[in-house]
């Protein structure tokens, strides 16, 4: 699913084109995306967007008198921007948002439509919207810190947790344990100091990283049908498997549960030991999330 850096590169593509200008219709196609009753979604027809952010994994879009859209892309969620007047008729479009420029159309290539809008009013009620995790980019060594060691998990699990850390999913956490030469299955309470601070550098470099190129790379165009997407070539070990690592040329080994997948090099990360599916299948019982909807 988009995550930190994905999910700011469409805020920096949707502000120019969409603050500051009224929203003039908005087309469901699908019934399963809307998930709020009141206020109705004819509301937002014909009001100003104020501002765009992040709420999470979260987009949320500020229209006037304290009105916000709240759209969680989920895995297959995706944005597309086209030319003024285009309606949602694809196989995948689930909804349409008009202005006068031009049209965001949401889509989901999936068969279970996990995609969501909530249409909700005042800062309260957009509250309860907030899985309640740091902000890996605002918080000090400290409160990350303090995070950590409140709660024992695997790496790998807690910096994809939404209510300890925000916007983390399985591609950059892969990325940034990487970086950090740590193994994805340590448990937080075992972590040293000094793990910790490495943990958290890579942490804010590897999410800053991303952010500056995906921005860059979309900086004069709206991303495309794969531009925002969980496997990228110069990712060192998500999605990978068997490929060398950049660092060490040794293989990348992969660790697969339901729908969702560790990477990791053994040599950088592990001490040269591949990590058995069958000697993890308890851990990964008891620490891994049982739904998608876990990993938001």
């Amino acid at each position: 699913m988009p995550e930190l850096p994905d999910i700011e590169t469409y805020l920096s593509c949707l502000r120019p084109r969409i603050v500051g200008r009224s929203l003039i219709g908005l087309t469901l196609r699908s019934p399963f995306l809307l998930r709020s009753v009141e206020p109705a979604v004819s509301v937002a027809e014909g009001r100003e967007v104020c501002s765009v952010s992040r709420l999470g994994k979260r987009i949320v879009i500020h229209l006037e008198e304290d009105l916000a859209l709240v759209l969680h892309l989920m895995i297959a969620g995706r944005l597309h921007w086209k030319p003024p007047g285009s309606r949602p008729t694809g196989r995948i479009d689930l909804a349409a948002l008009s202005f006068e420029e031009g049209t965001l159309v949401i889509t989901e290539a999936a068969k279970n439509k996990r995609a969501s809008l909530h249409v909700v009013a005042g800062a309260e009620h957009l509250a309860e919207h907030d899985p309640g995790g740091i902000e890996p980019l605002e918080c000090d060594l400290e409160t990350f810190t303090n995070v950590l060691r409140g709660h024992n998990h695997t790496i790998k699990r807690a910096l994809t947790m939404p209510r300890l850390i925000a916007g983390i999913g399985n591609a950059y956490s892969d990325e940034i344990l990487h970086a950090a030469k740590l193994s994805p299955i340590k448990w937080t309470s075992r972590l040293t100091d000094d793990e910790i601070a490495r943990l958290f550098e890579s942490m804010r470099a590897t999410l800053l990283q991303w952010i500056d190129t995906l921005t860059t790379r979309f900086a004069n165009r709206f991303p495309g049908p794969g531009n925002i997407t969980a496997f990228r070539p110069e990712f060192a070990v998500h999605g990978k498997s068997s490929q060398p690592c950049p660092v060490c040329e040794t293989k990348v080994q992969r660790i697969v549960r339901a729908e969702n997948e560790i990477n990791y090099c053994p040599r950088c990360q592990t001490d040269g030991k591949v990590l058995a599916d069958r000697s993890l299948s308890r851990l990964l019982r008891d620490d891994w999330p049982r739904t998608v909807d876990e990993w938001e």
